[in-house]
């Protein structure tokens, strides 16, 4: 099974820009696809974005769209989260997970992180 570790999580002021990097190691990286998920105190955990396990595909929802973007570098064994233009209701604790994308573009998580802190202040 692999493990992940996040990291790049701070206290940033609205309209910055940050970088989250997931770290893989265990298993080999490149047999699974990724995503990104976030959980804001007192809500749902919901999904930032997946990528497939060669990079050539990804999928972000709308609201996220533009802002943020998933890379991943299979030689180093990362998952990287570019955030853009970051708003307060961008304040979470942000996961990493390893799973595998369905034909639909559905993602199912096997193995998650335990997250990191990102907080954007007004």
């Amino acid at each position: 099974q692999v493990r992940l570790a996040e990291s790049g999580g701070r206290l940033v002021q609205a309209g910055a820009s940050l970088r989250l990097s997931c770290a893989a190691s265990g298993r080999t990286f490149s047999t699974y696809d990724m995503g990104w998920f976030r959980q804001a105190p007192g809500k749902e955990r919901d999904i930032v974005g997946t990528i497939s396990r060669l990079g050539g595909t990804t999928y972000y929802p709308d609201s996220l769209k533009g802002r943020f973007t998933i890379s991943r570098n299979n030689t180093k064994n990362t998952l990287y989260l570019q955030m853009n233009r970051l708003k307060p209701e961008d304040t979470a604790v942000y996961y990493c997970a390893a799973g595998s994308l369905n034909l639909r573009g559905e993602f199912t998580p096997t193995s998650w992180g335990r997250g990191t802190q990102v907080t954007v202040s007004s």
